[in-house]
């Protein structure tokens, strides 16, 4: 399904410019307007390129913006780095590489850090393959969520598992951030195969997703806060890490609670379960 899951400069540069009033951007409302955001003159006024250019880029018939057009169309969008960072990787996608002979057997050899895991019997923590699919989980990852268990994907659950609303109080929060996140850590020019299966899926599957994903929205989140309303310990306010493995194309996620907090309280007493 990767056909229905590529973006491209022009897509990304539409859906962005609809969602910047001409407020925001500094400039009169007027009349009479027929669509949201900006029209394509206006972002080409703020980016100070002719609107003749601009139409080319949105058309896909200019296919290599130098990196002062791109800082000129991020500013006029008010994009930030992750977002700028996205910008140059649809305008200037990286040539297919010859993966090393080597690439395969890390892909295979994905349960590695089963060990490592286990020695944390306090610290909920799984590693996802390349494929969004769950590699290697410890005990107290299962405890928290069943779908962080080796074998299931996170992202899919998330949108399709009623559990996973029950879980996350702040479900509408958590979603948004897992897209853009996604989207900010996403090469589909190298992406998985059963990664972009997954992303496929979703778009048909659920309506928050597609809402998600055609919004472009990108923002890269490696640590952060989340809630949960544990069905067994109650509510839980936890960190969380997310540490990449670029030579195996594994993301390690661990979770854990401010020291001496009624939530590493819960936590320690999910364990004993």
């Amino acid at each position: 399904m990767a056909h229905e899951t590529a973006d491209t400069l022009g897509e990304f540069l539409r859906a962005r410019r609809g969602r910047i009033s001409p407020q925001q951007a500094g400039l009169p409302a007027g009349a009479r307007r027929r669509v949201p955001g900006l029209r394509r003159e206006e972002v080409a006024q703020l980016a100070g390129i002719s609107p003749e250019y601009y139409l080319r880029l949105e058309q896909g018939r200019n296919l290599n913006p130098s990196d002062r057009i791109l800082a000129a169309l991020a500013g006029a969008l008010q994009l930030d780095e992750d977002a700028l960072a996205y910008l140059h990787r649809l305008a200037h996608p990286a040539l297919p590489a010859r993966r090393p002979r080597t690439r395969a057997r890390a892909r295979t050899d994905q349960g590695d850090l089963q060990p490592l895991l286990d020695s944390w019997p306090h610290t909920p923590a799984y590693v996802q393959g390349p494929g969004g699919r769950v590699v290697a989980a410890n005990r107290q990852a299962v405890l928290l969520c069943p779908f962080f268990a080796v074998g299931h994907n996170p992202l899919r659950a998330a949108f399709l598992e009623p559990e996973m609303r029950g879980l996350y109080p702040q479900w509408d929060d958590m979603t948004a951030k897992a897209v853009s996140g996604l989207r900010a850590m996403l090469n589909l020019d190298e992406a998985d195969p059963e990664l972009l299966e997954t992303i496929g899926e979703l778009t048909v599957a659920s309506e928050r997703f597609s809402t998600l994903w055609t919004r472009r929205e990108v923002r890269r989140r490696d640590t952060g806060r989340t809630r949960l309303n544990h069905p067994r310990v109650g509510e839980l306010d936890l960190h969380y890490e997310k540490l990449v493995r670029p030579q195996a194309r594994q993301l390690i996620v661990v979770y854990y609670a401010d020291q001496d907090s009624t939530s590493a309280e819960r936590l320690a007493h999910l364990s004993d379960l």
